[in-house]
C-alpha cells in the first residue's frame, strides 16, 4: 500500500507541475468548455415562452452545473494515446513495472487541479453577471455531486481510453471519439437539458452512458449510479480484452 500511495504521488506532483508550465493553455482550455454559457443565452430567451417547463433562473443553473462538470470530465487521451503507439513511444511505457494507463490518468487528474483557479474565476464571473442565479447547496447535496461528477469522469476517461486502444490497429481512432463526441454533444445534455426532451426520447436516452457522462434533469440518483455501474463494467471488459489483443499486435511502429 505503501509503495501505490508513494507511486501516485510521484505521478501527480510530477504531472501537476508539468502542467503549471502551460497556465495561459488551461485557461484557453477552461474558456473552450464555455459553450453551455452561450446555450444559456438562447434557453433563457426561449423559456420567456413558457412551454418548456424550466424558468430562465432554472436554465441559468443547470448551465452553470453542465459548465462545471464539462470543466472536470474533458478527457484527451485518445490522442496522446494515438500518438505513442504510432511513433512508437509506447515501447518505453512498456518497460516499466506500471501499466501505462496510470501515467494517462495522473496527468488527467493533476490538470484537473491546475485549472481549477480558472474554473473557479469563471464562475465567480457568472454570480457576477446573474446574481439571482446564486445558491448555496447542503453539504449533503455538495457531497453527492462531487462523487458524482468524480464517477462520471472516471466513466468518461475509461470509455475514451478503450476507443483509444483502437490504435494498435488503426492510425486514427481519435476519429472515433470525434463520431462520439457528436452524439455525446445532443445526448448528454450540454445542448440542451433532457427534460425538454420528449418524455419517449427521454426514456431511451437514460439508459444510455450520455447523460451520466454530464448533467440531466430530472435527476434519479439510484439509477443513474446504477446505470454509470453497468457502462463501466462493459467497457473495462472490453478494455482488457483490446490491450491483450492489442498488446500482440503492436510492434513499435516509428521506434
Amino acid at each position: 500500500m505503501k509503495r501505490i500511495i508513494r507511486i501516485a504521488k510521484t505521478l501527480l506532483l510530477t504531472y501537476y507541475a508539468y502542467m503549471l508550465e502551460y497556465r495561459a493553455e488551461l485557461f484557453l482550455w477552461a474558456l473552450s468548455g464555455a459553450l453551455p454559457f452561450i446555450l444559456m443565452g438562447v434557453w433563457m430567451q426561449a423559456s420567456e415562452s413558457g412551454q418548456f417547463g424550466l424558468k430562465a433562473i432554472d436554465f441559468a443553473r443547470y448551465f452553470l452545473a453542465a459548465f462545471i462538470v464539462r470543466q472536470t470530465n474533458v478527457v484527451w487521451v485518445i490522442w496522446e494515446f494515438e500518438k505513442e503507439v504510432v511513433q512508437g513511444k509506447l515501447s518505453n511505457r512498456l518497460l516499466q513495472p506500471l501499466d501505462p494507463v496510470w501515467h494517462h490518468f495522473a496527468s488527467h487528474v493533476s490538470e484537473r487541479f491546475a485549472r481549477l483557479p480558472f474554473v473557479f474565476g469563471l464562475v465567480l464571473l457568472f454570480f457576477a453577471l446573474y446574481p439571482q442565479s446564486f445558491w448555496v447547496p447542503s453539504l449533503g447535496r455538495f457531497l453527492l455531486f462531487s462523487l458524482v461528477v468524480v464517477l462520471a469522469f472516471c466513466l468518461r476517461f475509461l470509455i475514451q481510453y478503450t476507443f483509444a486502444l483502437f490504435a494498435f490497429w488503426i492510425e486514427r481512432a481519435s476519429a472515433i471519439e470525434q463520431f462520439w463526441f457528436l452524439i455525446y454533444l445532443f445526448l448528454s445534455g450540454i445542448i440542451a437539458p433532457l427534460e425538454v426532451f420528449p418524455p419517449a426520447v427521454r426514456a431511451v436516452v437514460l439508459w444510455t452512458p450520455f447523460p451520466y457522462l454530464m448533467i440531466g434533469l430530472p435527476v434519479d440518483v439510484g439509477r443513474g449510479l446504477l446505470v454509470m455501474l453497468g457502462w463501466g463494467v462493459v467497457f473495462f471488459v472490453w478494455n482488457r480484452w483490446l490491450w491483450r489483443q492489442g498488446l500482440k499486435q503492436y510492434s513499435g511502429m516509428g521506434a
